[in-house]
């Protein structure tokens, strides 16, 4: 399973490449506000920190406008790939765009039916939002569990990325299902890390080395 990091954070990116466990990068318009910097001079540097697939997002709504985006995007860095919204618009754009050697990630997918529109399309990767989902009191990581059931039974190869994950467990559970990829926010790997069981044994171990160093040193 790979882990994308979701952020437009360099400081957080940064971090997470130096310690090994990011594979790519998933943006958003809103991620990039947050940074105060210009969307491309931002993926640029991003997209350099980082071998594997980073997401951009545009603002287009109808095909060509998506297609025009994309096409400026992809001449950013080699491993770009275009977000597009799971709209009737957008999955027509997907087509043009994979024909033309463009990769796309189509997100805000929230049922089966969209995830199979979307693969049937020839996206690369296929975004379901498993938190908001949550957050209605529906069930995401089902979404997750119909979406891998399908493109098993016909050989797709689009990936999935689970997205909008709220907490570690999310990405455990989205592991179990067999997802292809996590893209997980900051916060979420941090918690990743640590365990009270973890600390507390480094605490002792820390505390007994401290007995023995004149000893064995």
């Amino acid at each position: 399973m790979k882990f994308f990091l979701d952020t437009a954070n360099v400081e957080q990116i940064k971090r997470a490449v130096k310690a090994g466990v990011v594979d790519g990068v998933t943006t958003n318009p809103t991620l990039i506000a947050k940074e105060g910097r210009s969307q491309h001079a931002l993926i640029k540097e991003i997209a350099a920190l980082v071998k594997g697939p980073v997401s951009v997002e545009g603002n287009g709504t109808t095909c060509d406008e998506l297609v025009k985006e994309a096409e400026v995007y992809s001449k950013w860095a080699p491993n770009i790939v275009v977000k597009i919204p799971m709209t009737e618009e957008g999955m027509k754009a997907v087509r043009v765009l994979e024909k033309k050697g463009i990769r796309t990630n189509v997100t805000l997918v929230f049922s089966p039916s969209q995830a199979l529109i979307a693969a049937k399309a020839g996206a690369s990767f296929v975004s379901p939002f498993i938190g908001r989902l949550d957050d209605n009191s529906m069930d995401g990581m089902g979404l997750v569990r119909d979406m891998m059931q399908i493109y098993k039974n016909y050989g797709f190869n689009t990936q999935v990325i689970v997205a909008s994950i709220r907490h570690p467990l999310h990405v455990v559970e989205a592991a179990r299902a067999g997802a292809h990829i996590a893209t997980i926010p900051a916060d979420v790997l941090a918690k990743m890390w640590n365990h009270p069981l973890t600390d507390a044994g480094i605490k002792k171990f820390r505390e007994d080395f401290a007995k023995v160093e004149g000893k064995y040193l």
